[in-house]
This record gives structure tokens, C-alpha cells and sequence, in this order.
């Protein structure tokens, strides 16, 4: 093979839609102000005590321009209409456009935890209720995990390599990640990484929540009566994450490409770490996490102490918050203290396959504004009373680089660093 063409890799635009907004700009300006948008499941109907979830407001694919009455019908895996839109967006956001010269070089991967697991539900309550002859023969593609991606490519007219990672609940840093180094390495000019998650459906919520890992609101717990509450992160209450859907896409850039075209450059991707846990399939493991974020730090060819500020994983789980803790004080050690640690999920929920994509997109807009996003819903823990994390507000807070922490089931890891600009 020939030698990697050593290309410095840039995020030139970005898109998302969450449960505080379906573009990126209505979830940046509900984030600003601190909100949180949680609400009992809509989208089905459930059983389950852990009924409280992230939606994304104003969603409707019938309304897009290139959706028809048969695409709906035929593709009925909510996360293919949203990976198109959230490429188109981002293609957008970056003013990038789809030529004969950009098309056969723009790669997309995007990840998730879950693919077409809607679709399959349907295709179930088909056979079950109305006969085998019933299942969509459109059933497969639906669940293939590159059919977004291929979707989107459709759309768009874009023709470099598309696949999916499969990373669990780290997948859209393992987009940015793989993407990031086919840009390097020269195999592309540009790269829609990210993730897409659309999981709420009655039989995931029960699952996560019989495997205790969502939260369960009871009568006494304080996101009764104010479900966007639930999600606390660091918090002394935590009891589990929210399960949400959603969908971030960045777009990758090489340097030379990005001048030629006068693209802006919103952040470097400087450095990555990636991992396994080789130990058990959904409590972390303390020393492949603590290599992962070293490994991000010594691939961005810094120092500890050059890292800003801080994206947590912050799930809001007990283990998960308390492991991830101890990974970040190994690492720095006492300096801790002095770096900020923002978890994003307290504001848009836990979204899977997408959570990486939608908190890099935040951090890195973040980090070009010099502010730092706040951590919501907290109450102090006094076993992080020495974590800093920028409780309640948005902070003013100027800082060159980033790390953003992403770990999921399988025991996976990965961890990036983004650099300012």
C-alpha cells in the first residue's frame, strides 16, 4: 500500500437534531440557555416505569421535499430520513457543494447502536397478525446498517465508501475516528461522520429499563412532576440514563481542500484513542478507559495539562459517573480540579449510537464561542466535590483543546480531541 498522505483533518460543518431541537441551531439555543427537554414517551405507548425519554420536537420525514408517500411507505426505519437530512444539513452548514470533483471523494459513515429495530417491529406485528406474506420485501435494507448512509449518498450524489460503525453508545467517535484517518491517509477528501439513533420503541425502553440502566421516575423523585429533570449526570440522585433519539453528522475535511474551496475551519480533529475492555459486556473497566484517554492525548501530540475542557460520557448512572470519575483523576491527577467537565446528556438525554456526534458537534461550537456548556439538574455529590461541572449555566471559559469521552456496551472506548481554532 502507499504511503498516507499525513493530512491534517478539520471539522468544516456540522449538523443535529435532538430532543431540544430538529436542526442544530434550535438545540444549540435551547442549550445556551440551559434547558433540558424531557417528557413522557409519546411515540408509543409503554408500560414501563422508565417512561420518561428525549424525543426530537417537530419531527415529521412526510414533510421533507424528497419524501413521497412511497418512500415513506417502503423505507419505514426512522433513521434513514433523519441520516439524510442531517447529511443534507451539514453539506449545508459547511457550504460544501456535491460536485463531479467533491462527490467521488466525500465518504460517509455514520453509526448506530440499534439500526432499523422500528422497521423490524413492524415487519413482526405483520407476521404475526396478518401473515407471513405480509413482511415488507423492504425489510432488509432497513435494517442493514449502511442503507442510510447509501440513502443519503442517493440524495446527495456523493460516491466514496459508506459503512456504518458499529460502536454501541461510542459509535459516532468511532465515525469521527475511522473517518478521520481515511482522510489523513488520502483515501477520501472529505467525510459526513456521525451517528443516528431512533430507539423509542416499547420494546427497548422495557429492555434498558429491566436491565436498570434508565431511569425509573417514582412518585418521589423530583422528575415527577418536572420529567426534564431525569437526567443528572455527577448528580447525588443519578439513577440512570434517559433513553433519546437522535442524530449529529460532522463534516470532515482535508486541510488543502478546505483552502482551495474556502471552507472555515471550526476544529481540528487533533488526536484519538481508541480501546476495548476485554472484561465484562456493560460495567466499565477502569484501565482501557484510562489508556483510551491517553492514547487521544499522545495521538493530538499534547500534554494533559493542554486539555481545556472536558466532554463527559456522563450518562448519569452510578457506576458509569463514578468510573468515569476515577478515569479522569488518574489521568490528571490533581489538575482536575482545575478542568472543567461538561456532560451534555443532562440537556439532550442519552441517544446511543448518535450521543458522540451530537456532544462533539456542542463541544467544538462551544469551544469557538469560549463558553462552556453547562451540566443540569445537578446536586452536589460529595465524592466529586472535586469535579467542576459547571453546574446549572452557561460559563464563559477560553480554552484551545477538548477532549471528548465516548464509551459503549461490548466494552468499547473511544476518545477524541478536537483542537480550537
Amino acid at each position: 500500500m502507499r504511503a498516507p498522505l499525513n493530512r491534517r483533518v478539520f471539522v468544516a460543518g456540522y449538523a443535529a437534531a435532538t430532543p431540544l431541537g430538529n436542526t442544530f441551531e434550535k438545540t444549540w439555543a435551547a442549550a445556551i440557555q440551559g434547558k433540558a427537554a424531557f417528557r413522557r414517551v409519546t411515540r408509543c405507548e409503554t408500560e414501563s416505569r422508565s417512561n420518561v425519554v428525549g424525543e426530537i420536537p417537530d419531527w415529521d420525514p412526510s414533510l421533507l421535499p424528497y419524501v413521497n408517500r412511497k418512500e415513506a411507505s417502503i423505507w419505514n426505519a426512522d433513521y434513514i430520513f433523519l441520516t439524510m437530512e442531517m447529511c443534507r444539513q451539514a453539506l449545508e452548514n459547511a457550504g460544501l457543494e456535491m460536485t463531479e470533483e467533491t462527490g467521488p471523494r466525500t465518504a460517509c459513515m455514520i453509526g448506530s447502536a440499534l439500526n432499523g429495530t422500528d422497521s423490524y417491529r413492524i415487519a413482526m406485528d405483520n407476521y404475526v397478525n396478518r401473515g407471513p406474506f405480509k413482511v415488507s420485501p423492504y425489510l432488509l435494507p432497513n435494517v442493514c446498517a449502511n442503507l442510510p448512509a447509501g440513502k443519503a449518498g442517493m440524495l446527495l450524489n456523493f460516491t466514496g465508501p459508506i459503512f456504518s460503525p458499529q460502536g454501541a453508545c461510542a459509535s459516532g467517535n468511532h465515525a469521527i475516528a475511522i473517518g478521520s484517518r481515511m482522510i489523513r491517509d488520502g483515501d477520501c477528501d472529505f467525510v459526513l461522520a456521525g451517528g443516528v439513533e431512533t430507539c423509542i420503541i416499547p420494546e427497548i425502553i422495557q429492555g434498558f429499563s429491566n436491565m436498570l440502566a434508565t431511569i425509573k421516575v417514582g412518585h418521589k423523585d423530583r422528575a415527577y412532576d418536572d420529567p426534564t429533570q431525569a437526567s443528572r449526570p455527577f448528580s447525588l440522585d443519578r439513577k440512570g440514563f434517559v433513553l433519546s433519539e437522535g442524530a449529529g453528522v460532522l463534516l470532515l475535511a482535508a486541510e488543502d481542500k478546505i483552502e482551495s474551496l474556502g471552507l472555515s475551519k471550526k476544529a481540528e480533529v487533533a488526536g484519538v484513542g481508541w480501546t476495548s475492555d476485554a472484561k465484562h459486556f456493560t460495567r466499565p473497566n477502569r484501565e482501557t478507559i484510562v489508556r483510551a484517554i491517553h492514547d487521544a492525548i499522545y495521538d493530538a501530540e499534547i500534554s494533559p495539562q493542554d486539555i481545556g475542557s472536558i466532554n463527559a460520557h456522563g450518562t448519569s448512572t452510578p457506576t458509569g459517573d463514578a468510573t468515569e470519575v476515577e478515569c479522569m483523576r488518574e489521568v490528571f491527577g490533581k489538575e482536575i480540579s482545575k478542568i472543567p467537565v461538561t456532560a451534555n446528556k443532562s440537556q439532550v438525554g442519552h441517544s446511543l449510537g448518535a450521543s458522540a456526534a451530537i456532544e462533539a458537534a456542542l463541544s467544538i461550537e462551544a469551544m469557538s464561542q469560549s463558553i462552556l456548556l453547562p451540566t443540569v439538574n445537578h446536586i452536589p455529590d460529595p465524592a466529586f466535590a472535586d469535579i467542576d461541572v459547571v453546574p446549572s449555566q452557561t460559563r464563559k471559559h477560553s480554552y484551545e483543546h477538548i477532549l471528548s469521552n465516548s464509551f459503549g456496551f461490548g466494552g468499547t472506548n473511544c476518545c477524541i480531541v478536537f483542537k480550537g481554532i
